[in-house]
């Protein structure tokens, strides 16, 4: 498959695309997660983003080996921006859950 791309001249795009559509799909991934788990669910994405990477490095097929680094730095990445849901939840952006508290005062280093 990787040399038939290849051949054609698509496979920079194939994995751009596929790129775009995996980082697309934790938008929604990081919003819902923030509304059920909070803050709690960054252990998560930590875990899953070094298994990513680790993975990444044992695949030697190319297109699987982009997609699972690209997933481990979205999965990295995520961590910031549950923290950034937070303060959206906060100035009401998004919806707060109910049964959860949310935590409004900032931490300080």
């Amino acid at each position: 498959m990787t040399e038939y791309l290849s051949n054609l001249g698509l496979l920079g795009l194939t994995i751009g695309l596929l790129t775009f559509l995996l980082i697309g799909m934790f938008h929604p991934i990081v919003i819902k997660a923030h509304y059920h788990f909070g803050l709690g669910c960054r252990w998560v994405f930590l875990v899953a983003g070094i298994a990513a990477g680790i993975a990444s490095f044992m695949i030697p097929h190319i297109i699987w080996s982009v997609l699972l680094g690209v997933l481990a730095f979205t999965c990295l990445w995520s961590i910031h921006e549950i923290t950034e849901q937070e303060e959206r939840v906060a100035k009401g952006w998004f919806p707060a859950n109910p049964k959860r508290t949310v935590r409004t005062e900032k931490r300080t280093r």
